[in-house]
């Protein structure tokens, strides 16, 4: 009887943490993905580091469990803590928007579910990723680290940035920011650039290059919905 009790709790334990330990890719999923990656291409996303970024990152593994079936469908999901996994062609297209050269010092503002910072450190960047969400940034952090995603992770205040680990030729913001971050715009270098979606119920996607010391250039790329972006820490 102690033997079945046994061999039924060491059952129970493997079939909890199988799945945890397992990373599954199938050869499924990389056609899905592959497919993913045509669909933006006829999309008008032409950046050949994004989509190739975007045609190896397992997405599905960035997924809550109810939603993992329709990972490669170009839809944002939820991820709790009311945030989202944005849709492939939002990440792909602000990833088009940063040119990234291999190498180049990268600061993400919402590290999110991690999927986007995958793309980036696929792209070749060296990423630095802020979330503000404790439990998120656990969670993400464990997740990126186990797949062999390495970067700086920070939990912290995305409006004030990384200044101890400025200055970065690229800044990306993947939440709606009601205002310019003046510490952010401060945190890059001459020649590099704000990916931002700009303003409150609705944003644009705007890009705010760093011409000089104090002065700047904005573009704008159209209309964007994402969560919004808040300040301070939630732990």
């Amino acid at each position: 009887m102690r033997i079945i009790l046994v061999l039924g709790f060491l059952f129970k334990v493997i079939f909890v943490f199988l799945p945890a330990m397992t990373v599954q890719d199938t050869y499924r999923h990389k056609g899905l993905r592959s497919r993913l990656v045509q669909n933006l291409k006829q999309k008008g996303i032409t950046d050949k580091a994004a989509l190739n970024a975007i045609g190896k990152v397992p997405r599905h593994l960035f997924i809550e469990s109810g939603f993992v079936n329709f990972a490669y469908q170009d839809k944002a999901f939820p991820i709790g803590a009311g945030q989202t996994i944005s849709q492939p062609y939002t990440v792909a297209f602000q990833s088009q928007l940063l040119e990234l050269k291999p190498g180049e010092k990268v600061l993400e503002i919402g590290t999110g579910s991690g999927y986007q910072a995958a793309v980036l450190i696929e792209m070749g960047a060296d990423l630095y990723t802020i979330e503000r969400q404790s439990e998120l940034y656990k969670k993400t952090t464990r997740l990126l680290k186990s797949m062999g995603y390495n970067a700086g992770f920070f939990l912290g205040d995305g409006y004030k940035g990384l200044p101890a680990f400025a200055p970065f030729d690229k800044v990306l913001i993947t939440a709606g920011a009601p205002f310019i971050p003046k510490d952010l715009l401060l945190q890059i270098k001459p020649g590099g650039w704000l990916i931002i979606p700009l303003g409150e119920k609705e944003q644009v996607m705007t890009k705010i290059v760093r011409i000089s010391d104090d002065e700047f250039e904005q573009t704008e790329y159209g209309k964007c919905a994402f969560v919004p972006m808040l300040e301070g820490i939630v732990k």
